[in-house]
């Protein structure tokens, strides 16, 4: 009987150690999407800023100087 409880524990205590390395992943994989999801949203606004500037200058209907 006190081998099956020693057993169980050192079960438990493995399963606790995977719990707490597992947990600490998912938080660097969530600080990552954060920083991720700031860096898109960051060149997106540049894209749209480009566009904008970019429409701006280009006349509309006016041809490409090749033609």
């Amino acid at each position: 009987m006190e081998d099956r409880i020693i057993d169980l524990e050192t079960k438990l205590a493995y399963q606790e150690h995977t719990i707490d390395e597992l947990n600490s992943v998912i938080i660097e994989q969530q600080n990552e999407i954060d920083r991720l999801k700031q860096a898109v949203e960051y060149l997106l606004d540049k894209v749209e800023q480009l566009v904008d500037t970019h429409m701006e200058k280009a006349p509309a209907n006016e041809k490409p100087p090749h033609y």
